[in-house]
């Protein structure tokens, strides 16, 4: 945690020149508990309140004042919360003893209070942003339950006002049902609704950040800039913000994203003037200031190229835009890789799986029966057969798998390693079910298209009864053979190591090493079991009903191998596109939105590079936009 936050506090310039004077005062005491309450005092004990006075770099000294561990952060959008937290766990883990709650910051806006409880809720978002503490714990929890419930955790929630509009209530009633000592920040007016129409947050003090003063602006702004002739560019500025002619754009600069905004464009930029604020003509009202501002941010970052990447501004600002609406859509502030493309309509999204692996299964079958028997018409006319019902099959299985009111796909937090130790019979079981019905289904399509299509290519009609035959005895094969393999892969998973980081690149390959070894090891394989088994079940019916259907069965090893791998290559494919998490980035990050125009074709690198000119930051396993009002800026298209 200590790594990540202090790469995060260079990320956005916090000390450069130094950081800007955030203080707060107490709030009103209508939003807060009793002294009692927040002294954890007992009968006839003080009531006496407590100084909470202070300023960014005493915030740890504040929090300690406080018998419950329990703080309330108010402040207006931009008013230095997200800085505040970020020094917080800084300072805290500075002055951490051994045995100490470790502080992680967590984002509250993908909390539902009515379906989530707030414990699991902490243990998953560890799991997706540590992935190694889904490692098994002492008591045969994970090591992230583990933590969270031995409050070894101190949970730094950031961003109330973000959870979907109707569930303040759920979350304040949530948050009071425990006792768990944290930090929680809020816009002021969504935190005071929610008090209104419940209580307040138990045992809780709560302070409410100040603006930045004229002398605050005045002792930073000339420090971010070059000095010209006895003064810098700042100087207009700085003199009208001491009287009334610069009164609407003090009040804009009261807040540290605001002054953050404006450094960036005005100091950072050689050609750009910050006298052009004072225009009352062209900036008549704050809010034309804010959006001026805002509006500006990406074209001044993007100005120049850097070794990371080379995106053009407008096209920038076009990806970036379709980032912000997407999430606006899903109704969340993370932008994780394994979401893109979910804020599309889901038969949209079914539409283009079945077209990406139907094209996929048509050309490996095609390459893989040319290698072994030669090109032919027939082969091209049963591959495009192939391709279309495989990939409609799948497509209606992702159909199923993330229907409305389920989860998305989400990233695998395992690794594949024999001797893994054992699993939980449940989890093998249910991946047993699974692969033999998927594999069932399959072998059955298989059956049914490769007697059509000998009847319409070839003339060559077996008669129906030896068609349903053939797709039972298809259907048996696959269904068994998946269904030994899911069981087995299941057994050999382990968690990742609980050293291993959690970047949104990480976890990114990670997931794909782990997908790519599945499909490697269930190809080979199933080319193999296929095979046997379907001989096996050939060899059965021919040994019980030799005669009495009024069907010869006849068996060819060398079929079976190119069955097998036939199936092997198609399962594989559409298991790793359509029901993994790896699958849908690649399907959709990789292919669909960057044809479509909605994302650069190095979705990846444009994340990272936008992360490194401060558009966008980094939270655990996910990007965010830097702040939400910017996020909301792009969202409307102004």
């Amino acid at each position: 945690m200590r790594a990540r936050w202090q790469r995060e506090e260079e990320q956005r310039q916090v000390h450069d020149p130094f950081p800007l004077p955030v203080r707060w005062v107490p709030v009103a005491d209508e939003l807060t508990d009793s002294w009692a309450n927040i002294r954890r005092a007992g009968a006839g004990g003080s009531t006496e309140p407590i100084d909470l006075t202070g300023q960014l770099d005493r915030v740890v000294d504040v929090y300690r004042r406080i018998p419950s561990g329990r703080l309330v952060v108010l402040g207006a959008a931009g008013s230095g919360k997200t800085i505040l937290t970020l020094r917080f766990v800084l300072d805290l883990l500075a002055a951490r003893g051994p045995g100490d709650a470790v502080p992680v910051v967590f984002s509250l806006g993908s909390w539902n209070p009515t379906t989530t409880p707030l414990r699991d809720w902490l243990t998953a978002q560890l799991q997706r942003d540590h992935p190694g503490l889904n490692t098994e714990g002492p008591d045969g929890a994970t090591l992230a339950a583990a933590l969270v419930a031995a409050d070894r955790v101190l949970p730094v929630l950031d961003g109330f006002d973000e959870i979907a509009d109707g569930l303040h209530r759920a979350a304040l009633e949530a948050l009071n049902a425990t006792r768990l000592p944290l930090l929680l920040t809020s816009r002021p007016d969504e935190y005071a609704a929610a008090v209104a129409t419940t209580d307040v947050l138990t045992a809780a003090a709560g302070v409410e950040l100040l603006g930045l003063t004229p002398a605050d602006l005045a002792d930073y702004l000339p420090r971010t800039t070059r000095r010209t002739g006895g003064g810098t560019r700042w100087e207009p500025v700085l003199a009208a913000l001491r009287d009334d002619a610069g009164a609407h754009l003090a009040a804009v600069l009261t807040t540290p994203l605001m002054v953050g905004l404006a450094r960036a464009i005005y100091s950072d930029t050689p050609d750009h003037d910050p006298a052009e604020l004072l225009d009352r003509d062209r900036f008549p009202t704050r809010a034309a200031v804010e959006e001026h501002l805002l509006g500006r941010l990406v074209p001044t970052v993007y100005r120049y190229q850097t070794a990371h990447g080379e995106f053009h501004p407008e096209r920038a600002q076009r990806w970036l835009r379709y980032l912000a609406r997407h999430l606006r859509r899903i109704g969340t502030h993370d932008i994780a890789w394994w979401q893109l493309g979910t804020s599309m309509r889901l038969p949209v999204r079914m539409l283009a799986l079945a077209l990406v692996i139907g094209v996929a299964v048509a050309v490996a079958d095609v390459v893989v029966e040319s290698a072994v028997t030669g090109f032919s018409a027939y082969q091209v006319v049963f591959a495009v057969a192939l391709g279309g019902i495989t990939g409609s099959a799948f497509a209606l299985a992702h159909g199923l798998l993330v229907r409305p009111g389920r989860p998305a796909l989400e990233p695998s937090r395992v690794r594949l390693r024999i001797g893994a130790g054992p699993r939980p019979r449940g989890l093998v079981r249910s991946r047993v079910r699974i692969g033999f019905v998927a594999g069932l289904a399959l072998g059955v399509a298989f059956g049914l298209v490769r007697d059509l299509m000998r009847l319409l290519v070839l003339g060559a009609a077996s008669g129906p009864l030896y068609a349903l035959l053939d797709a039972a005895i298809f259907g048996l094969a696959f269904g068994a053979a998946a269904a030994v393999l899911s069981g087995v892969i299941a057994r050999c998973e382990t968690p990742l190591d609980v050293r291993s980081a959690g970047s949104p690149s990480d976890l990114l390959h990670a997931n794909r090493r782990t997908v790519l070894i599945q499909v490697l090891v269930f190809g080979p394989v199933f080319a193999v079991t296929v095979p046997l088994v379907s001989w096996l079940f050939v060899a059965t019916l021919q040994w019980v009903t030799p005669s009495a259907l009024g069907v010869e069965f006849r068996w060819s090893p060398f079929f079976g191998l190119i069955l097998g791998s036939i199936g092997g290559v198609v399962g594989g494919l559409g298991y790793a596109l359509c029901m993994t998490a790896w699958g849908q980035w690649a399907v959709f990050g990789r292919l669909v939105l960057p044809l479509a125009g909605r994302l650069p074709w190095a979705v990846h690198d444009f994340l990272d590079d936008a992360y490194r000119r401060g558009v966008l930051r980094r939270a655990g396993a996910v990007y965010q936009f830097r702040h939400a009002r910017l996020q909301d800026h792009l969202a409307t298209g102004r």
